[in-house]
């Protein structure tokens, strides 16, 4: 029986990441899109598989690795502040998911 609740568990926390980041990949796309920011394909793969990610650590509290701030520090305020925004919305995840989804936003500023 404990397995059965254990493989249960796995799949509830496999549905809800997959809602959540549905969700989410809604609102990012949105709100790009009211900043004109319009990834390319590419970016648009890379940035969806992050926010599932992100979503993924946001259901099963799985830590990110060590992250260095200084390697932020040519990233615009604007873009930080959208990913700070992004970040708030999971509402469980820290900063530093904000310095690494910056790095999509400011790439795709470059599109234009």
């Amino acid at each position: 029986m404990i397995n059965g609740a254990v493989m249960n568990d796995v799949g509830d926390q496999a549905a809800q990441t997959e809602t959540l980041a549905d969700t989410m990949l809604e609102q990012v796309y949105a709100l790009l899109a009211r900043h004109n920011i319009i990834p390319n394909d590419v970016q648009q793969q890379m940035l969806t598989s992050h926010v599932r990610a992100m979503a993924h650590r946001s259901v099963t509290g799985e830590p990110l690795p060590e992250v260095e701030a200084d390697l932020f520090d040519e990233i615009s305020p604007d873009s930080m502040s959208l990913a700070r925004e992004v970040v708030a919305q999971f509402g469980n995840l820290p900063d530093e998911e904000a310095w690494l989804l910056s790095v999509h936003f400011e790439v795709a500023k470059d599109n234009l």
